[in-house]
């Protein structure tokens, strides 16, 4: 069993394939994918925020530590790069069940039922 990227968007940026941030080496957005089975219906969402090195260093306390899970750090704007790169990723994986698929997927992204229990 395969993934599929199915959707690829942004909630904070308009169209992210025009999108060009003031600063080209300090931005940070919150990126949506959907990924479900290849060549199935249906897909699920994962959330990665992307940033670069700078927004990191200027966003956060003296005292704060940062985890990097659910993070795609850039040095610049690209979306064909961040495209790709996350294309890439999502392409390779492979597993016994949409669960197994999924819990990969969210070694990148914050998955929608990450922390659900049913």
């Amino acid at each position: 069993m395969k993934t599929e990227l199915k959707g690829f968007h942004s909630p904070d940026i308009y169209d992210l394939e025009k999108y060009y941030p003031e600063i080209e080496d300090n931005f940070c957005f919150y990126l949506e994918i959907s990924v479900g089975v290849k060549n199935e219906k249906g897909a699920e969402q994962f959330g990665i925020t992307v940033c670069t090195p700078k927004w990191l260093l200027e966003n956060k306390k003296d005292d704060e530590m940062v985890f990097g899970k659910n993070y795609l750090i850039v040095f610049k704007y690209n979306y064909q790069k961040i495209y790709g790169k996350i294309k890439s990723y999502i392409d390779e994986l492979d597993g016994n069940s949409w669960e197994e698929l999924a819990l990969k997927v969210s070694r990148i992204g914050y998955w929608e039922f990450e922390d659900y229990q049913g």
